[in-house]
């Protein structure tokens, strides 16, 4: 099973990847009416909070630049930012080597206890790293799909 999950991961990240290779620096950062955020901060965003779910929150280090909770964090967004944000090969390459540290860390850690339940805004309970990881799936996706409604509308703008 957790090949199976392990194999899912790789899909849903691919994803994430293929829509990352195929955005222009400056597409990256137009920030459309009616949205606070830009495509660059979806995608950093994924790599941020991936990188607490998984690693973070069961107590392992976090191998993100401390600089990406600044940028990427929950309740960021990029009118805040005061210096440069990293480049979409930055985050694809962190995106694609964090990939590979969580197949390399998963394997026998779905059922480890975080250090310390974690509840996140929606109000939903974690105890697990497996927990953790899994939902990190659903929360990829849904940045994904705002990707494309951002794309959609600055191409409308």
């Amino acid at each position: 099973m957790e090949n199976m999950i392990l194999k899912h991961m790789d899909v849903v990240r691919g994803i994430t990847i293929s829509i990352l290779k195929k955005t222009t620096e400056e597409a990256a950062d137009i920030t459309p009416k009616g949205f606070n955020n830009n495509i660059r901060w979806n995608l950093g965003h994924i790599a941020f909070i991936q990188e607490k779910l998984v690693f973070g929150l069961a107590g392992e280090p976090m191998q993100t630049p401390e600089s990406y909770e600044s940028f990427f964090g929950a309740g960021t967004k990029p009118a805040d930012w005061t210096e440069a944000a990293p480049s979409l090969e930055e985050i694809a390459n962190l995106l694609k080597d964090q990939a590979q540290r969580i197949k390399e860390f998963m394997p026998g850690q779905f059922d480890k206890q975080l250090i310390t339940p974690f509840t996140n805004k929606a109000g939903i309970n974690f105890t697990t790293v497996g927990e953790t990881f899994l939902f990190s799936f659903y929360h990829e996706a849904m940045h994904v799909e705002t990707i494309k409604k951002i794309g959609k509308a600055a191409a409308a703008e």
